[in-house]
């Protein structure tokens, strides 16, 4: 069965109109591929060391989307999209939340619980298949000493929908399968318990089956992620909770005005409880001038899916497979040159941050293969210490880097799952 799906999969990746890979390729008015593999400012010795030195905790990759979909191992050098083991290796990584992303295309059959064990099920496989590149992690000691060893730490997060009722049952059964975090919306969709940033509010935030979801997730030690969520969702969420609450990928309003990124206020409200935001590597959540190329282009913002229902209606399961393959791993736009961020555009959003609610809750939530198009120069994960680069330019304290990359994710985690 898997062969088949991959084989037309395939296929599909070669004929389809309409896969977000190709819209990609096509906005484009100018490539700009030469420029974008390039960096006019070398990296210092000094960042490159301390870059190497850290403990870089990633709060968001699409690690298995490409291999799920297309065969293929985690652990193998990809030529394709952002992300694999090997280069996050070279660019620093020691942690990251490995997104379960099981997206709206799912969920008009109601597939998602089945989508989510299928998923699961590829992450232990895959896991074991590189057991000597990366290990399951469900504790902050367990990153640390994943660390030590020279292996990457994996922390399994669903991003989108387990189940859109929010059964409790099948939260446990999962946790108990090993998962550590999970996103309160259905991705771009409300859940039946909790409303998302880009649908219709139905419940006005949270139903009460929400509250008695998030006061589970602290029982069982696990992540509360709300990046997706409606403004309302994550008020009271943080207001629930009485763990810290996780923005594992985001952006902020303040800088680009979208639903997808945090108000100022909210922002505070969790800084207050102790939480994190993870910034979003990508320019469509952190330059507004790039996005507003990209979806003039585009023609419809990122998070428009309202074509979902009618896409998917009547496929089965493994159909919906196959209509959605070409479009793994998801990629970054190609832009023109004049429109493109800088590294330190995005770093920018980072002293925001800062600025508004301290360097100790901020963190990197990069969204590799999730679609972000990157900054001027960057290739993919192998170019974080540009980052670093960034940061010392800025005269940012080596105390201060470390917090970002991975301090302050790893000390909420531990706090939240177990030291």
């Amino acid at each position: 069965m898997h062969l088949r799906i991959v084989s037309t999969a395939i296929d599909l990746r070669r004929t389809s109109l309409h896969s977000r890979r190709q819209f990609l390729k096509s906005a484009s008015l100018a490539s700009f591929a030469g420029s974008a593999m390039t960096w006019a400012d070398p990296l210092t010795e000094r960042a490159r060391a301390m870059h190497q030195q850290m403990l870089i905790f990633d709060g968001h990759v699409h690690a298995l989307d490409r291999e799920f979909y297309h065969g293929g191992s985690m652990g193998d050098r990809s030529t394709e999209g952002q992300w694999d083991l090997v280069r996050a290796k070279e660019g620093g990584e020691k942690a990251f939340f490995l997104s379960i992303f099981v997206p709206e295309e799912y969920y008009p059959g109601r597939f998602e619980t089945k989508q989510t064990l299928r998923r699961i099920d590829h992450a232990y496989r895959q896991l074991a298949l590189n057991r000597d590149k990366v290990v399951l992690a469900r504790k902050a000691s367990e990153i640390q000493a994943a660390a030590a060893s020279g292996r990457l730490a994996a922390v399994l997060d669903i991003e989108g929908s387990y189940d859109l009722d929010g059964d409790l049952g099948v939260l446990r059964e999962l946790h108990a399968r090993g998962l550590s975090s999970a996103q309160l919306s259905a991705h771009n969709w409300n859940q039946h318990y909790a409303d998302a940033c880009c649908s219709p509010a139905k419940a006005n935030g949270l139903t009460e089956n929400g509250r008695k979801l998030i006061r589970e997730m602290n029982r069982l030690g696990m992540v509360i992620n709300v990046s997706h969520s409606a403004d309302t969702t994550m008020q009271q969420a943080i207001e629930v909770s009485d763990h810290p609450v996780i923005a594992t990928h985001h952006g902020l309003r303040s800088v680009n005005d979208i639903p997808r990124n945090i108000p100022d206020n909210l922002l505070q409200k969790l800084a207050g409880k102790g939480g994190v935001l993870g910034i979003q590597i990508g320019s469509e959540f952190a330059y507004p001038k790039e996005y507003a190329w990209i979806t003039e282009h585009r023609r419809k913002t990122f998070w428009d899916t309202t074509d979902i229902p009618t896409r998917v209606r009547g496929k089965s399961i493994y159909e919906v497979d196959e209509l959605v393959a070409p479009g793994y791993p998801m990629l970054g736009a190609e832009v023109p040159a004049e429109v493109q961020m800088t590294v330190d555009n995005w770093v920018d959003v980072v002293d925001r941050v800062i600025r508004l609610v301290g360097e100790d809750h901020v963190a990197l939530g990069s969204d590799f293969d999730g679609g972000p198009t990157l900054a001027r120069g960057m290739r993919d994960v192998r170019d974080l210490p540009m980052i670093t680069e960034s940061m010392l330019r800025r005269g940012y304290s080596e105390e201060r880097i470390r917090k970002f990359w991975g301090g302050n994710l790893l000390r909420v985690f531990g706090t939240i799952a177990g030291g």
